[in-house]
C-alpha cells in the first residue's frame, strides 16, 4: 500500500493549504475590513489620499457617490506608480493592488505620518470590489487599469490624445454584495470622514457629490481643531468662551488637541485620531491625553489648595462632560486590527501625556478663574460619583470568613472603579504590588495552577483553599446571580507569557465561564497582556507580545537612516520585570494591554461550552488528541 495514498482521515503536510495573492481576503473579510457595510472601502481609499495631502502633495479630494451604487474618490496628488517595480516585473499600481502587505508605507521614506501603514488597505478594497477602475494623472499622462474580484482584466495603458493634465489617482469601484451586509453606503459616515479630514489637515478641501440626488458639500478649515469644536458645541453651554488648544512637533510625533467643558451633562464631541484616521475606539493617544489633563488639574488644586479633604479626583470625573478633538501624528503607528478603530502604540502614551500635562500646567496658571471654575466643575463630579458609589463589604459573607492575608486590597470603596489582579506567582505578586495604583488596584498572588473545575460541582470546588480564597476575594458564591456584592469591576488574571502562564490562564477562565457564567456575561473577566520581549535601541525602549511583534519592531528599526545597536531581552517571567517595567507594561490603565473574556456574538453559548468541554474535559481525551491533530497549529483568533 502506497503510505501517501489518499486517506479521509490522514492528517499530513498535503492538508495544509497556502493562500495566495488576495485569497486571504475573499476567504476571511472580517479579518480585513468591517463586513456590515462597505463604508470602511471608501474610508481606506480616502486614508490614501490623505496621505498624499499629509506629505504636501495633494490638496483636494474628492468623494462621488455613483447612481449605479458605485463610488469614486479622486485626489490631485502624485498619482500611483506606472513604472515597472525592478524586482517583481509588474507596474507599481499592479502591485499594489495585488498583494497584500506591498506600498511604500513600510518606511519613512517617502511618508512620514500615514494610516496606511498596514499595506492591506487599498488590495482588500480590490479583493472585496466586483469591478475597480483606476485613473492616473502622472507625468503630463494620464493611465488606466482594470480589474474584476481582484483580478486584473485591463492591463495598463497609457491613454492616447487624452489632454495633459496634472497629477492625481481616481479609483472607481463596485463593491461585491456577497462580502457585506448591506451594499448601501451611508452618506452621513462619508461626509463625516470627509469633514473630518479637513479639519485635521488645515487647507485640505474636501466635496462630496452624490449623483443621484444632486446633494453636494464641500469643507475647508484653515484654523482647524479650535474652530471644529467651536462649532460642534455651539448648542451647549461650555465652561470656556474658547477651547485650551495646543500643539507640539517632533521629528516623528506630532500631537494638536482642542478641549472644553460643558457646564451640564449632554450631547458633546469626543473625537479622536490617528495620522487622521478616526480612532472610535480611543487608544493609548486618549489615555495620555485624559490622564495628562487631569494630572494638570491635581496639581493646580493641590498648589492652591483647593481640593477638600478626603476627595480624590478620577479620571471619568473630569471626563464626563468634556468636548475634545484629538490628533496624533506618530511615525509607524500600531493599530489593534485593521479597521483601525484602537492605537494601540504603547509608548505615544507617555508622549502625550508630558505634552498636555505640562501645556495645560502653564495654561492654568496663566488662566487662574478658568482653572478655579474647572476644578469646582470637577470636584462636584466627584461629589456626585462618590454618593452614587456602591459600598463594598469588605468581609462578605461568601462562606463566612475574612480576607485571605495574601490579598493586597485597594482603598477605593468606589466598585466601579476597583481592580482585581490574580498574579501567578508570590515573586510576581511582589512586584505587582509595587507597581499597582494601591487607591483602585488590588493584587491576589496565585501559588501555580489552580484545580481543572470543568467538570467539578460548585460543592467540590470549595473544598481546594485556593478556590475558596478566590471565592472571599470576589464576594459572589459559585453559580450565584447576583452580582450585588461583587467586589471588584475588572477581575485582570495576569500570568507569564509561556505555556505555563497560558495554563494558569486557561484553568481561571475555565473557573469563571463554568462556575461564575454572569461575571463573564457582564464583562467583568479579563486577560492582561504581559510583554514577551524588551527591546532596547540607545535610549528608545520597546515591547513586544510575541516573537512575531518583536521580529517587526527590529525590522521598522532596522529601516531606519541610524538603527543603533539592538539590544533584545525576552522575560522568563512576570518575577523578571522590576515594577516600573510591570506598570508601564500590563498594570497602567494608560499603557496596558487588557483581552476582555467574551462569549462570541457569532456563537451560542452552548457551543462555547462544547468547545470548553472538549478542551478541558477529563471524559474527551479522544476528542481532544484529535482536535489537536487537526488543529493544534492555531496561534491566534481574530
Amino acid at each position: 500500500m502506497n503510505l501517501f495514498e489518499s486517506d479521509p482521515g490522514r492528517y499530513d503536510a498535503r492538508s495544509i493549504e497556502i493562500l495566495k495573492g488576495l485569497d486571504p481576503v475573499k476567504r476571511r473579510p472580517g479579518m480585513y475590513t468591517d463586513t456590515t457595510s462597505p463604508d470602511h472601502l471608501v474610508f481606506e481609499v480616502i486614508d490614501n489620499s490623505v496621505d498624499e495631502a499629509i506629505a504636501g502633495y495633494a490638496d483636494t479630494i474628492e468623494v462621488v457617490l455613483k447612481s449605479d451604487g458605485s463610488v469614486k474618490v479622486s485626489d490631485n496628488g502624485r498619482g500611483m506608480p506606472v513604472d515597472v517595480h525592478p524586482e517583481e516585473g509588474i507596474s507599481g499600481v499592479e502591485l499594489i493592488m495585488t498583494r497584500l502587505h506591498a506600498g511604500a508605507k513600510f518606511s519613512n521614506k517617502d511618508y512620514a505620518f500615514s494610516g496606511g501603514l498596514h499595506g492591506v488597505g487599498v488590495s482588500v478594497v480590490n479583493a472585496l470590489s466586483s469591478r475597480l477602475d483606476i485613473t492616473i494623472f502622472r507625468n503630463s499622462h494620464e493611465y488606466v487599469i482594470g480589474f474584476e474580484n481582484g483580478i486584473k482584466t485591463k492591463d495598463l495603458e497609457q491613454v492616447k490624445d487624452a489632454e495633459p493634465k496634472g497629477s492625481g489617482t481616481s479609483v472607481h469601484f463596485f463593491p461585491n454584495p456577497k462580502f457585506f451586509e448591506r451594499t448601501v453606503f451611508s452618506k452621513t459616515a462619508i461626509q463625516t470622514a470627509l469633514k473630518s479630514k479637513a479639519v485635521l489637515c488645515p487647507g485640505l478641501k474636501t466635496r462630496f457629490l452624490d449623483e443621484a440626488s444632486g446633494e453636494e458639500n464641500t469643507w475647508t478649515y484653515e484654523k482647524g481643531l479650535d474652530e471644529y469644536l467651536t462649532e460642534s458645541l455651539k448648542n451647549q453651554e461650555t465652561l470656556f468662551d474658547k477651547p485650551f488648544t495646543g500643539e507640539c512637533r517632533t521629528d516623528d510625533f506630532q500631537a494638536s488637541w482642542a478641549v472644553n467643558w460643558m457646564i451640564e451633562p449632554g450631547h458633546t464631541l469626543e473625537e479622536s485620531y490617528v495620522n487622521l484616521i478616526p480612532t472610535r475606539l480611543g487608544g493609548t493617544h486618549v489615555n495620555g491625553f485624559r490622564s495628562g489633563l487631569l494630572e494638570s488639574l491635581r496639581e493646580f488644586c493641590k498648589f492652591r489648595n483647593l481640593l477638600p479633604k478626603g476627595l480624590f479626583l478620577a479620571p471619568e470625573d473630569i471626563w464626563n462632560t468634556v468636548g475634545y478633538v484629538l490628533s496624533v501624528k506618530l511615525s509607524e503607528a500600531q493599530f489593534s486590527g485593521q479597521t483601525k478603530e484602537r492605537l494601540s502604540s504603547r509608548h505615544c502614551a507617555g508622549l502625550v501625556n508630558l505634552q498636555v500635562r505640562d501645556a495645560f500646567s502653564l495654561w492654568l496658571n496663566q488662566h487662574v478663574d478658568r482653572g478655579e471654575a474647572l476644578a469646582e466643575l470637577v470636584m462636584d463630579q466627584a461629589r456626585a460619583r462618590v454618593r452614587k458609589s456602591r459600598k463594598v463589604i469588605r468581609k462578605p459573607a461568601a462562606n463566612g470568613g475574612v480576607m485571605p492575608a495574601k490579598l493586597s486590597d485597594c482603598t477605593s470603596d468606589d466598585q466601579q472603579r476597583r481592580e482585581l489582579f490574580f498574579v501567578e506567582g508570590d515573586s510576581a505578586g511582589g512586584s505587582a504590588k509595587q507597581a499597582r495604583d494601591r487607591r483602585f488596584q488590588a493584587i491576589m498572588p496565585l501559588r501555580g495552577k489552580i484545580l481543572n473545575t470543568w467538570d467539578m460541582a460548585p460543592a467540590a470546588i470549595m473544598e481546594s483553599k485556593e478556590i475558596r480564597d478566590i471565592v472571599q476575594v470576589l464576594g459572589v458564591l459559585p453559580g450565584e446571580a447576583d452580582l450585588s456584592r461583587l467586589r471588584y469591576s475588572k477581575i485582570c488574571i495576569l500570568a507569564d507569557a509561556d505555556s505555563d502562564g497560558l495554563h494558569i490562564a486557561t484553568l481561571l477562565c475555565a473557573l469563571f465561564l463554568r462556575h461564575f457564567p454572569d461575571i463573564v456575561k457582564t464583562g467583568h473577566v479579563f486577560m492582561a497582556m504581559p510583554p514577551l520581549y524588551r527591546i532596547d535601541v540607545g535610549k528608545e525602549v520597546f515591547y513586544a507580545l510575541d516573537d512575531e511583534e518583536r521580529q517587526s519592531i527590529v525590522k521598522r528599526i532596522n529601516r531606519r537612516k541610524k538603527p543603533g545597536k539592538i539590544h533584545v531581552q525576552r522575560f522568563k517571567g512576570l518575577g523578571e520585570m522590576n515594577p516600573a517595567q510591570l506598570k508601564e507594561t500590563t498594570i497602567a490603565p494608560d499603557s496596558r494591554r487588557l483581552v476582555q473574556l467574551t462569549v462570541d456574538a457569532a456563537d451560542t453559548l452552548a457551543d462555547v461550552y462544547e468547545t470548553m468541554d472538549m478542551l478541558l474535559g477529563k471524559k474527551r481525551a479522544k476528542d481532544r488528541k484529535e482536535w489537536i491533530e487537526a488543529q493544534g497549529d492555531i496561534k491566534e483568533i481574530e
